[in-house]
């Protein structure tokens, strides 16, 4: 009985992988099915729960994406049969449905034209001008990124029920409005441009740096993003922060590998091997980078976060970092796009340039910004210089706090570790 049960309980946890990767390609293939983003994820739901009731016993299958999106369409098909009497089209797309479904898409496949790709085209459904900045951004990293709405309120800094909320109404609005399922026309991108630019860029970060569970990366997050923020670039190619953004991803991309030990541990940037970082993820950062700045205009948040990423890059070793010139850049950043988090990253560099009595005078200055009041890295950098100001007992409890506030389990071990030593 007991290696059942155990059994059971590896299947439910290859689901629980397997939804995260799938996801949102299984949504955004049915929301391009059946053109309503609340069906679709409805749909998706039904299939992983057949799969929550058959894999168990029949196990995981060698294509499980393949598998799932068959469960949703045998779905779709019975839905819409179920409502053929209300609204003729139904019937004539639940034929149409089950005409394709000898035939499975290869969820893994390459799309080279852009127009096909139902991921790209659901970010920019998803961040539709009837919906809210807030929304759109919170609708995409659920439905794309797989992210729970604890794990996208954690992303910006609010409470749980606040995100919850958003998601509801804005699949409602885009339901109530008929919002079609297609991408922009040209002269329509620069206004849907920066919110999607943002939802991809909180995918990637989560990807990154996994704000929740049990792992510290989740690549799968962080290839999606990526991938999306090329096609992107390609798509509006005169808009320097398309490029931007991807050169940002690029540089950071390739740490990935030192960004874990073995036993999926962290590893701190200063402690990185950086022989190990990926230098061609470095080069296509640095070109995406020029071809921003041959674009010329002002220099972007997303292209100066992606020059402050080549700082590091460019140095072979912690101590060759120009932090000088990133304290410049992140003074440039946070007088374009002000923010506590930006202050936060700002005092870092000032610690490591300056001194960390400098840094810790701008860290002691956040401790009343609320936003930040359950920010783990808020104390965790704060605990970071006082180690270095010697002021070791403070330092400890500072660690001890970030580790109490973070939900992610590498994370909690590191800093518990760093509050030991």
């Amino acid at each position: 009985m007991l290696s059942v049960a155990v059994a059971a309980t590896d299947t439910h946890r290859a689901i629980d992988a397997v939804w995260r990767i799938e996801s949102p390609r299984l949504i955004s293939g049915l929301a391009r099915m059946v053109r309503d983003i609340g069906i679709a994820e409805d749909l998706a739901q039904d299939a992983l729960a057949s799969a929550l009731e058959q894999w168990p016993k029949s196990g995981v299958p060698d294509n499980p994406g393949a598998w799932l999106m068959a469960a949703a369409k045998h779905r779709a098909i019975d839905l819409f049969r179920r409502n053929q009497v209300r609204e003729r089209k139904h019937e004539e797309l639940g034929y149409e449905l089950e005409a394709q479904e000898k035939t499975v898409p290869d969820l893994d496949a390459s799309i080279d034209d852009h127009v096909g790709d139902d991921l790209l085209r659901l970010v920019f459904i998803s961040c539709h001008p009837v919906l809210s900045t807030e929304a759109q951004v919170a609708l995409t990293l659920r439905l794309l990124g797989g992210l729970t709405t604890e794990e996208i309120a954690r992303a910006f800094l609010v409470p749980e029920p606040t995100i919850a909320q958003r998601i509801v109404r804005a699949k409602r609005t885009l339901a109530e409005k008929r919002v079609p399922f297609e991408l922009p026309r040209k002269a329509e991108l620069a206004e849907r441009l920066a919110p999607v630019l943002a939802v991809i860029y909180l995918v990637f970060n989560e990807g990154y740096s996994a704000t929740a569970g049990d792992d510290w990366l989740r690549p799968a997050l962080c290839e999606d993003a990526l991938r999306l923020g090329r096609i992107l670039a390609e798509l509006v190619p005169r808009e320097p922060e398309a490029h931007g953004l991807a050169a940002l991803m690029e540089i950071q991309a390739s740490r990935s590998r030192s960004r874990v030990s073995r036993a999926g541990d962290p590893i701190l940037l200063f402690d990185q091997d950086r022989s190990r970082w990926d230098q061609l993820l470095i080069r296509r950062g640095l070109a995406a980078l020029d071809r921003a700045a041959k674009l010329g205009g002002a220099i972007g948040p997303y292209a100066l976060q992606g020059e402050i990423a080549a700082c590091h890059a460019r140095a072979r070793v912690p101590a060759e970092t120009d932090w000088q010139r990133i304290v410049t850049l992140y003074g440039e950043l946070a007088a374009l796009a002000p923010s506590p988090v930006i202050e936060l990253n700002r005092a870092v560099a000032v610690g490591m340039a300056f001194g960390p009595a400098a840094g810790l005078e701008i860290i002691d200055a956040l401790a009343s910004e609320p936003s930040l009041a359950t920010y783990h890295l808020l104390p965790s950098v704060r605990g970071d210089l006082l180690a270095k100001l010697g002021r070791v007992d403070e330092a400890r409890a500072e660690f001890k706090r970030a580790a109490s506030l973070t939900r992610n389990a590498r994370e909690r071990k590191l800093l518990l570790e760093r509050a030991r030593t």
